[in-house]
């Protein structure tokens, strides 16, 4: 659906911060706008694009 804009490091680094991220707002209960975003920024790990990377123009080059 869409071409990937992030690369496979940035990808895992991704879903591991936003994972932690997000169980840490839950756990605490107080912030829910910090699970929110951990959330998203798992998701976007774990799709492999990144909208805010692609309105800045970030394009991986394609393999040869």
């Amino acid at each position: 659906m869409f071409a990937t804009n992030v690369t496979a490091i940035e990808r895992l680094l991704r879903v591991l911060l936003g994972g932690g991220l997000a169980a840490y707002g839950v756990v605490s209960l107080d912030n829910i706008i910090v699970a929110a975003v951990g959330a998203c920024l798992a998701l976007t790990g774990l799709i492999g694009f990144c909208p805010a990377c692609a309105l800045a123009g970030r394009r991986l080059k394609p393999k040869s």
